[in-house]
């Protein structure tokens, strides 16, 4: 006399932990249900074979972000974004090394971070609304004193061909697959080396004494009689 086989366990209708993707997790349960249902049965003599599984998917409706312009909008690291503001206000990047990362920043290629920018081309659009007022406009050298020192930052990186590559680290117009994509890319041409472009990101904060309009010159009248 044989012993009776094990009772047939029926799968799970879903997994012992989450997988932190609500459309994989959702896909486990239904795999999970079906099964079930095709298996269910104890006896091994009465089991179906399992011929299809069918999806259905409903359609998610995701909002879309709200920006200005038609330009579309890009990711920064928040903590460079507060480091823009600290080396600013500690004069240790001048006005148009900011500008000029800002502008180019701003014209990356979705998925490289990569933008086409000849050193006239920046000083041009730098100089839109200026030239619109008549004020003071950037140089053309000013701009490219501005684009070696943002070399030397490793805040970009040039490619030649007017092309201009943005550390993506510090900010990215696109995915994050892609993201790490321009990464894996940009370790291979430096030969993985941790302090080539893009780490070791500059400058050193140095203290300088800065008017920001803000400090009370001393009356130097006050307590002077006059006769």
């Amino acid at each position: 006399m044989t012993a009776d086989p094990p009772p047939h366990r029926r799968p799970r209708a879903v997994p012992d932990a989450a997988s932190g993707d609500p459309g994989f997790d959702d896909l486990l349960q239904v795999l999970g249900e079906q099964l079930g249902e095709a298996t269910q049965s104890s006896d091994p003599r009465s089991r179906r074979k399992l011929k299809n599984v069918t999806f259905e998917y409903e359609t998610d409706h995701t909002a879309v972000h709200d920006m200005a312009g038609d330009a579309g909008y890009s990711l920064a690291s928040n903590w460079f974004t507060q480091l823009l503001a600290q080396l600013a206000v500690a004069n240790s990047i001048t006005k148009s090394q900011l500008c000029v990362f800002l502008y180019v920043a701003g014209a990356q290629q979705r998925g490289t971070g990569v933008a086409q920018y000849t050193q006239q081309e920046i000083t041009d659009g730098l100089n839109k609304l200026a030239a619109q007022k008549d004020g003071k406009r950037i140089t053309r050298s000013t701009v490219n004193r501005a684009i070696k020192a943002l070399v030397g930052y490793k805040w970009i990186e040039q490619l030649g061909n007017g092309m201009i590559q943005l550390n993506v680290r510090l900010w990215f117009h696109g995915n994050s697959n892609a993201q790490h994509a321009v990464l894996e890319q940009l370790a291979v041409q430096h030969d993985r080396d941790p302090e080539a472009f893009p780490h070791g990101i500059g400058p050193e904060v140095h203290q300088e004494q800065l008017d920001l309009g803000l400090t009370e010159h001393p009356h130097y009248e006050a307590g002077r009689r006059t006769g």
